[in-house]
């Protein structure tokens, strides 16, 4: 089991040692303490971090036009109207597909995260992951518990909410229908077996590092593997001058069953090259044909703006375009997958127009 540490609303307004914090221990004791006391008792664990509600921001798509599970910054964009900061300074997680086909977002300033990640690094908290309270209500049905002087709204709602008394008296009219109120909230947080997808907030570049070898063993560790690489390197070159002269044997058959009229072979590598270069112009046209067919079944069959084409004999072929939406570059995806073309959609970003993105035809030989 883990011990979970959860931060009260009560020290956002300054984040220190003294803010007030609830300890749950492996064994579902509850300590209130400072996060200066709990410290100590956590060395040598990793501990999971539990953000209060307030902290972070809660938002849900409409349903998902595409079963595909859209990127984070995909499913930010379609929502961007209702972000109240400006995107690059937010760290967004991306919550499971609901039942009605809705995607959940959590969103937390990027800044104010890291201050109190930076703020755990120097306490000694090692941190297994981190979550948010409200998101810890199981999603089995309704729930609104009474948890660290708030009332926590969550579970099989649309909604993740903290309230404090007079707030909830005065929204309760308002709020879903909710099945299961709880005037401790410990058991529907805790409790054992219940339905339960709570988000870890370590994602992207919060993502958890693995820590380094102390000193003494990393020098070790390096002259093992010092030793172990020149020893693999002597081999190595022996086997792959054998490799090397079996390979080219190979390599001058195959060339012979591919060209038996070339029956002399003085520079295999340059009589290869001037025969490609002679069949260059029939792949040409056979990359034109695949142009003209992806035009004329998934790009026709839309109303997507074509600015620029460009052909690379590496990539193959790049179109720049701009759609109405989101969703509108998902059932052109779809389109080009049941036309069984190899197409790549990235790039993808809200302008004025629309939605800009880059279609890659990928090259075929």
């Amino acid at each position: 089991m883990t011990s979970w540490l959860y931060l009260s609303a009560e020290g956002l307004s300054e984040p220190s040692a003294q803010w007030p914090c609830c300890l749950v221990t492996e064994s579902g004791e509850q300590l209130a303490l400072t996060l200066a006391e709990a410290a100590p008792k956590l060395q040598g664990q990793a501990v999971g971090l539990v953000l209060p509600m307030e902290m972070c921001g809660w938002l849900q798509t409409e349903t998902w036009p595409s079963r595909r599970r859209p990127d984070v910054r995909t499913v930010a964009y379609s929502i961007e109207e209702q972000l109240c900061e400006d995107l690059e300074t937010l760290h967004l997680c991306l919550a499971p597909r609901d039942r009605l086909g809705r995607y959940g977002l959590w969103v937390v300033n990027r800044q104010r995260f890291a201050q109190v990640l930076a703020l755990m690094a120097r306490l000694g908290i090692t941190l297994a992951l981190v979550q948010v309270d409200a998101d810890r209500l199981p999603n089995d049905q309704a729930y609104g518990v009474w948890w660290l002087g708030r009332w926590l709204i969550g579970g099989a709602v649309p909604a993740r909410l903290a309230l404090s008394a007079p707030e909830l008296a005065l929204l309760r009219p308002r709020l879903p229908e909710i099945t299961c109120w709880l005037e401790d909230g410990y058991p529907a947080l805790h409790g054992q077996g219940t339905q339960r997808q709570p988000i870890n907030l370590l994602q992207g570049e919060f993502a958890r590092r693995h820590r380094r070898f102390p000193w003494a063993a990393a020098g070790f560790s390096s002259l093992m593997m010092f030793t172990l690489a020149w020893g693999f390197m002597q081999a190595r070159s022996s086997f792959l001058e054998a490799q090397a002269q079996r390979l080219y044997a190979v390599s001058e058959q195959r060339f012979r069953d591919l060209y038996p009229q070339q029956t002399r072979i003085v520079d295999l590598s340059a009589q290869l090259k001037v025969l490609q270069k002679h069949s260059r112009a029939d792949t040409q046209d056979t990359q034109v044909a695949r142009l003209l067919k992806l035009t004329q079944q998934v790009i026709g069959a839309s109303s997507v703006d074509v600015q620029r084409i460009e052909y690379r004999l590496t990539e193959g072929w790049k179109l720049q375009l701009t759609a109405d939406s989101f969703a509108q570059l998902e059932q052109l995806r779809e389109r080009g997958q049941n036309s069984q073309l190899p197409i790549r959609l990235s790039g993808a970003s809200k302008v004025r127009e629309g939605v800009q993105a880059l279609l890659t035809l990928e090259h075929q030989p």
